[in-house]
């Protein structure tokens, strides 16, 4: 057997056992709370898991490395500014989220709880939320998919549309059918793929260069002979600080924020079994999310070690990780390891799929009034999905790169128009109807004015910019606009008391 074949085997297998999780998880979905939340029986590994793995996507395994590759630690500071935003979501956002969506009328997804805790009877922040999140991610779907079809595309020579179509379609099965289980239990076998490759492509080849003091002493020489023939454009590799200035430092970290507005991800707070859970799911996330990102910083530098020792240099940087997966293991092992970039496509894809459905179902089709049986409302929600994949198919027929630097783009927006109102809902009784609508619309538009003007966009990353807007202009309308609300009130105190109580009882 050739090595790709070995390789598209390895592959074959990962996708079966994606379709075969898809289908248990239909087994287990009858209503639509279990089809957009799992019944609200997520374990906290498993919720833990999920979002990790919906959250990284390939840049954990391409980007990081890639960028450590080529220019160094100084890339790490976007890592460790995601960091400590997954620790603040997981610490404070998450047992507060998972207790009042429940309290609030049962809500199910993030503009449900938006309507329900503010008791606005005219839907339009419901609508207009379910809007934002059906546009934004039907993009970043798309995304997903034309990362996939570049994938097989470069990797195994097939054509970019049967690569695309091939991910799209197994994505698509067990997300169609499966559902919010569906996606969250192949989320947690994706994850677990994702993290064992992280670890085990650097050590081995750390091993292979000689240890980790031969790695730095090799990439400091690498950076040396660099600064020797470049003496204007030095680099040094092995430093956190060289290069970046204090706003660039600021910026890059800045994505954190993006962690409290991002719905697929907060979403999995809500599918918790109770809001205790949030302190287990915290430890074992940030666990994972920590080991993976140093596995992916250590690729970087155990690549650089390994080709420039034997005088390679790779054509684009961020194919560091499947180099060193092809040169050191069996091609079956290095197709495992391939699987797992697949893997991390196919997580981010599916969770979105989801909480596109979730918009179209929940927040838009129930808020004009509409009412429906349980098992025709999950073949809505099944409905949903095929619509929002079909058409983000369609966009990725064209891979242009605007879908693909809508990513970014969508980070931030989702981010400044939703986080601060899921902090300030959470945390603050005074937010109102018109405060939270003025703020996500400001948020949103701060964002897309800054990150489409260069100037403004290559100064500071439109994320913060437009995160302190939507906080400051939802405080002000909401002081202005306050009125009494027991309801509220006692929903708010009610959520308060849940959240102590499982503290109390430990």
């Amino acid at each position: 057997m050739t090595d790709s074949t070995f390789q598209m085997l390895a592959i074959g297998l990962y996708f079966s056992a994606m379709v075969g999780i898809g289908y248990y998880a239909y087994r287990q979905t009858s209503d639509l709370e279990d089809y957009m939340l799992a019944g609200r029986k997520l374990t906290p590994g498993v919720a833990a898991l999920s979002a990790g793995a919906s959250d990284m996507s390939g840049w954990l395994l391409l980007g990081v490395p890639g960028a450590i590759y080529a220019t160094g630690l100084g890339e790490a500071w976007i890592v460790i500014g995601l960091l400590v935003g997954a620790y603040l979501n997981w610490r404070f956002v998450a047992p507060r989220l998972r207790a009042y969506t429940e309290i609030a009328n049962n809500s199910i997804t993030v503009p449900s709880f938006f309507e329900n805790r503010l008791r606005d009877h005219s839907h339009v922040l419901r609508i207009a939320a379910g809007t934002i999140i059906l546009v934004f991610f039907t993009f970043y779907v798309s995304s997903g998919m034309v990362a996939g079809g570049v994938f097989f595309e470069n990797t195994f020579g097939s054509s970019y549309l049967v690569g695309m179509l091939l991910v799209a379609g197994i994505t698509l099965s067990y997300t169609l059918f499966g559902g919010f289980l569906g996606a969250t239990l192949t989320d947690v076998a994706q994850g677990l793929l994702m993290f064992v490759t992280l670890i085990a492509v650097p050590i081995v080849t750390i091993i292979a260069v000689g240890g980790p003091g031969e790695v730095v002493n090799i990439v400091q020489a690498a950076d040396a002979a660099h600064n020797l023939s470049d003496p204007g454009n030095e680099i040094h590799r092995t430093s956190l600080f060289f290069g970046g200035s204090v706003l660039a430092i600021l910026s890059a970290a800045a994505w954190g924020l993006g962690y409290f507005g991002q719905p697929h991800i907060i979403v999995r707070f809500m599918a918790l079994r109770s809001p205790a859970d949030a302190k287990a799911g915290r430890r074992i996330g940030i666990s994972w999310m920590a080991l993976s990102s140093l596995g992916a910083i250590a690729t970087g530098f155990a690549g650089l070690a390994y080709f420039y020792e034997r005088g390679e240099t790779l054509d684009n940087a961020e194919t560091v990780f499947l180099q060193l997966a092809q040169v050191m293991f069996h091609p079956f092992v290095a197709g495992i390891v391939l699987a797992a970039v697949v893997a991390a496509v196919m997580s981010t894809i599916s969770s979105q799929l989801i909480v596109c459905s979730s918009a179209l179902v929940e927040d838009i089709y129930h808020a004009f009034g509409k009412r429906a049986a349980p098992n025709t409302l999950v073949n809505y929600g099944r409905l949903g999905v095929l619509t929002v994949a079909v058409v983000a198919i369609v966009l990725a027929l064209d891979p242009s790169g605007t879908i693909l630097d809508l990513v970014g783009f969508a980070w931030a927006g989702f981010g400044a128009a939703f986080g601060p109102l899921i902090i300030l809902s959470l945390f603050w009784r005074g937010l109102t109807t018109t405060g939270a609508i003025a703020g996500m619309i400001t948020g949103a538009v701060v964002v897309g004015v800054w990150g489409q003007t260069e100037a403004l966009a290559s100064a500071m990353y439109e994320i913060v910019p437009g995160f302190i807007a939507c906080t400051v202009v939802a405080v002000a309308v909401s002081l202005v606009t306050a009125r009494p609300d027991e309801h509220i009130d006692d929903e708010f105190s009610e959520m308060e008391a849940a959240v102590r109580a499982p503290a109390a009882a430990h």
